[in-house]
């Protein structure tokens, strides 16, 4: 589960940074050798750094490595650990249903419209399909290390 949840992930986000860069190299010389910029290098890069986020997201939550506040968490008894890591667990997935049911339905609509980029001329539901994708695979990967989650031990 490693390997799905964590290495293709990194490799995506290898790819993607590679794809970014490239872009960005290739804008900077049209720009200065050519003197014309790539007009829609900018507004694909952004495209690139939604679908990074949302695919990093699922290799953090796999590995537990998501921003957490601990001021409070780590002067709770051990007693009552179980139970707020549980509440955390719901919590998370509560959020990434509600999450994915809701960019679910603007990604159907930005589909069903056939709407597209200014610049690119891309399928605007391609960069939104980040998100119900992200969410999706975050709640998979919160139930398939449940145990690591609810006791801090793998």
């Amino acid at each position: 589960m490693r390997f799905v949840f964590v290495t293709l992930p990194h490799w995506a986000l290898g790819c993607l940074m590679l794809a970014g860069v490239a872009i960005s190299f290739a804008n900077v010389v049209a720009r200065y050798a050519f003197g014309s910029a790539l007009f829609w290098a900018e507004e694909v890069l952004v495209f690139i750094a939604i679908w990074g986020v949302f695919i990093g997201m699922v290799a953090a939550a796999y590995q537990r490595a998501h921003l957490s506040m601990d001021l409070f968490s780590g002067r709770i008894p051990a007693r009552l650990k179980p139970a707020l890591n549980a509440a955390i667990v719901a919590v998370m997935l509560a959020c990434c249903v509600f999450m994915f049911a809701q960019s679910w339905k603007v990604v159907l609509l930005f589909f069903q419209g056939g709407v597209v980029s200014v610049s690119a001329g891309v399928p605007k539901w391609i960069p939104h399909a980040a998100l119900p994708f992200g969410f999706a695979l975050t709640a998979v990967a919160v139930l398939v290390r449940l145990r690591f989650y609810l006791t801090d031990k793998d």
